[in-house]
């Protein structure tokens, strides 16, 4: 559905379709096996400026706006949300934070090679003992002459162990109320005592890097804080709204990939002498997920709209991502069923968007954070 689309936006949605049908359908199946990070896709990707969609030309981005973002996100996820998910946390969470809370000095040094995917950005929040609770984390920032040691360790980063550049979330104001006791600090590849650890084996999105971040007495030069000490949080929180809306495109682009594929087995499979797309039991299937995906595209559309014009979205962002993962789980598990045994096999994509799509009710916020969010948002709490 194109909705009011301009010719420009229509023709950078063609881009990105032709793009992940050339370049990436050839290799998902292979990748997701061997669980390989797609660099070669991804230097691709960014010389055609999908690594810096939302960032101003001047600093090597593409300088469009979170509609084209969520085209793009959406395109490339219809084929492997792998990559949707990489070209989202690259885009929305990494170069995002450098982008919005940097100077420009920062913004020089980092988002120009970010945005035009000569390096690879990995953001770090998460710990092991804080998830959805992401003000209790434990990773410290000592305050030292010249600039900050960081010691701890981060889970569950997105790029973990393949990243160039860096943004990690530390304690540097230990006695502050929570909420108001974490730095924000760009960190660069091969900085002694940061190092890549244990590289997560997970159920889906196999071929997009997840690995914990480890920092042992990991100097880190004054100049390297972003924007005002213990307001990392603050930042995060921020910058999160921008990455549901690209979650949100990556749970479309996988229920839209899990629709379009069982739509075309429901049309050649034969049983009983017709096609079973025939028989009103997958009929009506089909008209549900197609209904589901419909109402998930014009609120995710909205919410891009909100950011382009207003960039104050927490309310839509939310209700937009927590829509569309659950309608990308329901399609996903549709998609399966409606290829019965032939879901279950490898040699079909409905198992692998099966696995790959819980991602999407859990990652930057869990559908049940979301619904608090919402919750909060209208109650003005």
């Amino acid at each position: 559905m194109n909705f009011d689309l301009t010719p420009e936006q229509k023709a950078i949605q063609e881009a990105a379709r032709q793009f992940a049908r050339q370049e990436i359908d050839p290799i998902v199946d292979e990748h997701d096996e061997a669980q390989k990070f797609p660099r070669e896709v991804m230097k691709k990707a960014g010389e055609l400026g999908f690594l810096g969609v939302i960032f101003p030309e001047e600093l090597g981005g593409a300088g469009l706006g979170y509609l084209e973002y969520v085209l793009v996100i959406t395109e490339l996820s219809k084929i492997d949300p792998s990559v949707g998910i990489s070209v989202a946390a690259h885009n929305s969470l990494c170069t995002n934070h450098i982008y919005k809370f940097g100077d420009e000095e920062q913004r020089r040094r980092w988002v120009g090679p970010l945005a035009r995917g000569e390096k690879i950005g990995a953001w770090a929040l998460t710990e092991a003992g804080s998830g959805s609770d992401a003000a209790a984390a434990r990773a410290t920032a000592r305050k030292v002459d010249g600039g900050w040691v960081l010691d701890g360790a981060k889970a569950f980063c997105t790029h973990g162990s393949v990243g160039d550049v860096y943004v990690v979330m530390a304690v540097s104001e230990p006695e502050a109320p929570r909420g108001r006791n974490l730095s924000a600090f760009a960190i660069d590849r091969g900085t002694p005592g940061l190092r890549p650890g244990k590289k997560e084996n997970k159920l889906g999105i196999r071929a997009s890097d997840t690995a914990e971040v480890v920092l042992e007495s990991c100097f880190v030069p004054e100049e390297n804080l972003l924007g005002v000490r213990g307001e990392g949080f603050k930042q995060a929180m921020a910058v999160l709204d921008g990455g549901r809306i690209s979650i949100g495109a990556l749970g479309l682009g996988t229920a839209l990939g899990a629709y379009e594929t069982a739509l075309a087995y429901a049309r050649e499979r034969q049983q009983f002498g017709r096609p079973i797309a025939q028989f009103q039991a997958i009929g009506f299937t089909l008209a549900e997920m197609a209904t589901r995906i419909a109402a998930a595209e014009v609120l995710l559309h909205a919410a891009a709209l909100e950011m382009d014009r207003t960039g104050k979205v927490t309310l839509k962002a939310s209700e937009a991502k927590l829509l569309a993962g659950e309608v990308a789980v329901f399609c996903a598990e549709r998609g399966v069923q409606i290829h019965g045994g032939y879901g279950f096999v490898k040699d079909y994509r409905a198992e692998k968007f099966y696995r790959d799509v819980k991602i999407c009710t859990i990652g930057e916020g869990t559908s049940e954070v979301q619904r608090l969010v919402i919750a909060r948002q209208l109650l003005g709490a």
